[in-house]
């Protein structure tokens, strides 16, 4: 017949007992009285069938059963603590794996300083970062295939997910570095109205498209898209073959490029806004402990 498993506090009592090789000392390390003490190892001798102990006068020492019993006690104890230290951890998000989708403009502004902080505070949260624009970061974070989404332009009608602004930043004009408009410091927007424009196509990011070609309407005309590209780094390598001018993040005037000019659009009221976003259903420790680095930032 099957016995009963042993019960972990009796174990515990058995092994602080078969360290201390007397009941007094146990019990205070225990922090129960000396009664309770002998009941437990009774209760554990009779679910084991055989003696842990021998009591003669005076002092106290482990019977055969007792030895073989000791360090299988150890080991249980000892898991246990660790799967607690284990599940304490994961359930706090001090570990576990975060996935982060960014846009890739944010990799030269907020992204580095970020992640940064965020390996510094919580070293064992394995970190998952995947390159993408907006409109693909929403499909993934409905799908569950990433956590938290580091985008522009948040939508407007999207209440399934919560959003943080993280900066907003100046559009600014982006020119081949021969162009007539690259020689001033800054480019009236209406200036570029005549210009062929290479632009990100609207289904990667849907809200800077928007900004953009609204910014363009305030100034007087709709922008002529010449050439599209998903990659600013490629926008401004269109830019400088000659292809067109653009209007972009502030943020991509970090992209080196000899052949490209960036300047300031005046007047300077049209930007861009960078946020965070994640699901409203079920936020995850990860992702509460991350929205945390952010404030902190």
């Amino acid at each position: 017949m099957e016995r009963p498993e042993l019960p972990l506090p009796q174990l515990h009592a058995f092994v602080v007992l078969a360290e201390e090789l007397h009941f007094g000392h146990a019990a205070v390390r225990l922090g129960i009285a000396q009664p309770p003490l002998s009941q437990q190892i009774r209760r554990l001798e009779e679910k084991v069938g055989h003696a842990l102990f021998t009591r003669p006068p005076g002092r106290v020492a482990l019977t055969a059963a007792g030895r073989e019993l000791l360090p299988a006690a150890r080991q249980a104890l000892s898991g246990l603590a660790q799967g607690l230290a284990a599940a304490r951890a994961v359930g706090s998000g001090q570990t576990g794996r975060l996935r982060v989708g960014f846009a890739a403009s944010l990799a030269l502004t907020v992204l580095p300083g970020l992640l940064g902080a965020h390996r510094h505070r919580f070293p064992g949260v394995e970190l998952d970062i995947r390159e993408m624009t907006t409109a693909p970061q929403l499909t993934a974070l409905r799908d569950g295939t990433i956590d938290v989404g580091l985008l522009r332009e948040p939508p407007q009608d999207a209440p399934d997910l919560a959003f943080r602004t993280l900066l907003t930043e100046p559009l600014v004009a982006v020119l081949p570095l021969s162009h007539p408009l690259a020689r001033p410091r800054t480019v009236p927007l209406s200036a570029l109205a005549d210009q062929p424009f290479v632009l990100l196509p609207r289904e990667a990011g849907p809200g800077l498209h928007d900004r953009i070609t609204a910014a363009c309407a305030a100034a007087g005309f709709t922008p002529r898209i010449g050439q599209h590209a998903v990659e600013w780094q490629t926008v401004c390598a269109l830019v400088e073959a000659g292809l067109g001018v653009s209007v972009a993040p502030a943020a991509i005037r970090r992209i080196r490029l000899k052949g490209v000019a960036f300047r300031p659009l005046q007047p300077p009221t049209a930007e861009t806004t960078v946020a965070a976003a994640w699901r409203r259903d079920g936020t995850s420790p990860l992702v509460a402990n991350l929205l945390a680095t952010m404030t902190d930032q």
